[in-house]
């Protein structure tokens, strides 16, 4: 059977994936600005925590089908379609945990290469913990939708003494037909921070 996305390059339409009401999904423009800042080697070991709805898991599964990912999700019923869709894509190298981080890191046996954030509220003590845990040389990696969020990254950032720095306001426009007109449909401004552990 002919694979959903046959290709060597990121980039899988947002209609690809199954959706939940409400939950977030990282937009294919933003998602391809989050690859490119993680920087993954072949064999990579990336957590992804607050998966959502597996995007960037799967698309990173894809791009480094030696490597591990771990997306990490607090809610069944979202982990639950994290292996569905995991499953549409035909990747086996996603283990998706449930629980609430940092707390459930614990359980994880050994030091990513990155660590996506996808947000949250309490996000200082949740990067000074995943900070502990990533491996020298180690990228971390943070979406913001807030300017409150932009802060608490920076200030983390600052006090952790993250190194190489990058901040990229990721958006744009799509084309999309409404009706008999084709109209530019803004896609969310996400800011994404980016750096390294030395």
């Amino acid at each position: 059977m002919e694979p959903l996305w046959p290709y060597a390059t990121p980039g899988i339409p947002d209609c690809f994936f199954e959706r939940l009401p409400g939950i977030p999904m990282s937009q294919r423009e933003v998602r391809l600005v989050i690859l490119s800042a993680l920087r993954l080697g072949p064999k990579a070991v990336l957590w992804d925590i607050g998966a959502g709805t597996g995007t960037i898991a799967i698309e990173a599964a894809l791009l480094c089908p030696q490597g591990s990912i771990v997306a990490v999700e607090r809610d069944g019923d979202v982990a639950m379609l994290i292996k569905k869709n995991c499953q549409r894509f035909g990747v086996t190298n996603v283990d998706v945990l449930v629980g609430n981080a940092p707390d459930c890191l614990a359980s994880l046996s050994h030091g990513p290469d990155a660590i996506l954030v996808g947000g949250g509220r309490d996000l200082k003590p949740l990067l000074t913990e995943t900070w502990q845990r990533l491996s020298l040389q180690g990228r971390l990696v943070v979406t913001a939708g807030n300017f409150q969020s932009l802060y608490a990254i920076s200030e983390t950032f600052a006090d952790l003494q993250v190194r190489n720095i990058e901040v990229v306001q990721a958006g744009g426009s799509r084309l999309e037909t409404r009706g008999s007109n084709q109209v530019l449909k803004p896609i969310t401004p996400t800011f994404i921070l980016s750096g390294e552990k030395f």
